[in-house]
């Protein structure tokens, strides 16, 4: 290597710009440097920018990693709804480096969706407009919770243009707008944009980042919702303090209440911790029962059952449970309604407890996804994902795919049907994320089922893995739980790509246990054999029969004769007449022109090798299909 060439180097670890690298070029010519010497050094110039450039990507890469895992730090420690949604906008305008970034909210009332917030906006009217579900790129969002991008707003003629709307977004001026849907479980709450008042190509990372950070944002927005809640909650319990003033005896016990529900809704205590504390305030037993009588038309209020009082744990009208005292006729007001905001706090934790799980299986099943469907991820950033769930994917891991059984599986008979099964599979992707969760393993909702990806132990096979999983599922869900394993992977994060192929694996032997009436059970595709992989391919099983054998199998039916039969028992026998016909119980001779006729209408060469197997498995097939063929 030349010094000229070796120039390139020095550039590269220091950084320098593009401009830079002409200079050693430039240098030689003015050096008198012959023709292949400027060659070579055109050359190294060369190289050196295609690897400037990859480097520039990489960091670029890992720039927008580095931003969203700060941006879902920083909203984490964020508690107010306005600083939250001002921050999401801020930080999806600098990560893309687009001119305006905003946020619409729906609205269930008004059936629409308006907009929230908005970053480098100048139209008032633009910052006030109101889009109707299908109106606009963003009513569109909203109503289909798919990311739309359009570069060039006013020539796209997807969604629907309305005169407020475009008078709307030419008065702002944007031209290019990217929109992606704030997703809480299945339910859109809103829209993010970002947008640029000139055309431009958003490319599919960026999508895929946005879409990222709009997940994190909507968990972000929802924690604001739930504190907000808990502030006016322990808000109520500050205006339930008050009332107890002028009762001097219980002064002292409200307060200690006041005060350790307080403290452990601010240390994240649980709902053991507020009946433990409740008990021991009110002088009683107080249990969480999830099984508890329902007091009808209490509004909230505790009520007497018996020696006992019972305080309903609901909210937005679903109902958990309840916070019951035991052994306690006598409960003065002030009692009674500690008893009542011990319960409302109990299922504020709840919810919380609620948000936090949702929020780990979506990150869960998106790592999931990824390697699923994007194989050329980093190893390393996916190693530190997997890490910060309590999951090692250097490990040999085995691939399963799940699917719920219950009644009316897969019928698709109407509304109803749909509307049951659709809630049987979110039962089963909780179930499924639960036992990811306690096993150190991912799980994700796919393909009307759901996928984990579990660690394999020293004592497990994939076989026993997935008996185990199915009764595991079944068990929690109380409904048959069909489960089919791959092989194992060796390390999923060093390469994504046999995670896909054993995702596809476990479908077939999902599927051929479901074809071979084996529902509800669990087993690995090596357990089935060709067969069971043949009948998880969803060809012409039929047709092959027919091609295979169906010359002989329309002959018995015309004539009465017993060829199919004979071709089974030959077989059967090593293709051996004598033993063929002491199994038939007829002469040796008519075992030759059975087989004679057998050749006549398959023809000459149907017992060699290859034709004799595809004959075989055609006879396992008709006999499972069929009874079994009448006697001459």
């Amino acid at each position: 290597m030349s010094l000229d060439q070796a120039a390139y180097l020095e550039l590269l670890a220091r950084g320098a710009a593009a401009e830079a690298y002409d200079r050693p070029v430039l240098l030689a010519r003015a050096h008198g440097a012959d023709a292949p010497a400027l060659a070579a050094l055109e050359h190294a110039k060369q190289l050196a920018l295609r690897v400037r450039a990859e480097l520039e990507g990489r960091r670029r890469r890992e720039a927008e990693l580095s931003a969203l895992f700060e941006t879902a730090h920083d909203l984490a420690g964020l508690r107010d709804l306005d600083a939250v949604l001002r921050a999401i906008v801020q930080r999806a305008r600098s990560l893309l480096g687009t001119e305006v970034a905003y946020l619409s909210l729906n609205d269930p009332v008004a059936g629409d969706t308006y907009m929230r917030v908005t970053e480098g906006s100048v139209s008032a009217r633009f910052q006030q407009v109101r889009l109707g579900m299908g109106e606009g790129l963003g009513g569109l969002v909203a109503q289909t919770a798919r990311p739309y991008v359009t570069d060039s707003y006013f020539e796209d003629a997807r969604f629907e243009h309305t005169g407020t709307i475009d008078a709307a977004v030419r008065d702002e001026g944007l031209v290019a707008i990217l929109g992606v849907p704030l997703m809480l479980g299945s339910q859109v709450i809103g829209v993010l944009f970002a947008a640029d008042r000139r055309a431009r190509v958003f490319e599919r990372e960026q999508v895929a980042l946005m879409s990222s950070f709009a997940a994190h944002a909507a968990v972000a927005i929802d924690t604001a919702n739930l504190l907000a809640e808990t502030r006016s909650a322990l808000a109520e319990l500050e205006r339930a303090n008050g009332i107890i003033q002028d009762h001097s005896g219980v002064i002292e016990r409200a307060s200690d209440v006041h005060d350790r529900l307080t403290e452990l809704v601010l240390r994240g205590g649980g709902v053991d911790d507020v009946a433990a504390a409740l008990s021991e305030v009110l002088d009683g037993t107080v249990e969480f029962r999830e099984d508890a009588p329902r007091p009808a038309g209490t509004d909230g209020h505790a009520v007497r059952r018996g020696d006992d009082w019972i305080a309903e744990v609901s909210a937005g009208g679903e109902v958990f449970g309840a916070l019951v005292l035991r052994g306690h006729p006598a409960l003065d007001p002030v009692d009674q309604r500690t008893l009542e905001r011990a319960a409302m706090v109990t299922s504020l934790l709840l919810l919380a407890r609620r948000s936090a799980h949702d929020a780990e299986r979506r990150v869960r099943g998106e790592l999931l996804d990824d390697l699923l469907d994007a194989p050329d991820r980093d190893p390393r950033l996916l190693r530190e994902r997997a890490a910060r769930l309590g999951a090692d994917l250097d490990v040999p891991h085995v691939v399963l795919a799940a699917r719920i059984e219950g009644p009316g599986s897969g019928s698709g008979a109407g509304p109803a049907s749909a509307a049951r099964e659709s809630a049987d599979r979110r039962r089963l992707w909780s179930a499924a994320s639960h036992l990811a969760a306690t096993g150190a393993g991912l799980a994700a909702a796919r393909d009307g089922g759901t996928v984990l990806l579990l660690p394999l132990g020293a004592e497990d096979t994939p076989a026993s893995l997935a008996r185990r999983t199915a009764r595991q599922l079944g068990g929690a869900l109380r409904e048959p739980v069909t489960v089919g394993a791959s092989s194992p992977v060796g390390s999923p994060a060093g390469d994504p790509t046999p995670v896909a192929a054993a995702y596809e694996q476990a479908g077939r032997c999902l599927d051929a246990l479901r074809l071979l009436g084996r529902a509800g059970q669990g087993a690995a595709a090596q357990d089935l054999g060709f067969l069971g992989l043949l009948l998880a391919d969803p060809g012409d099983i039929d047709g092959f029969v027919h091609r295979t054998i169906g010359e002989v199998v329309a002959y018995d039916r015309r004539r009465g004769t017993d060829l199919v039969r004979t071709m089974a028992a030959y077989f059967a026998s090593g293709m051996s007449p004598a033993r063929t016909k002491d199994d038939l119980h007829v002469h040796v001779n008519t075992v030759a022109q059975r087989l004679e006729r057998i050749g006549r209408l398959l023809g000459s060469d149907w017992q060699s090798p290859g034709r004799a197997l595809e004959i075989q498995l055609a006879l396992r097939l008709h006999g499972m299909s069929s009874p079994a063929a009448g006697g001459e």
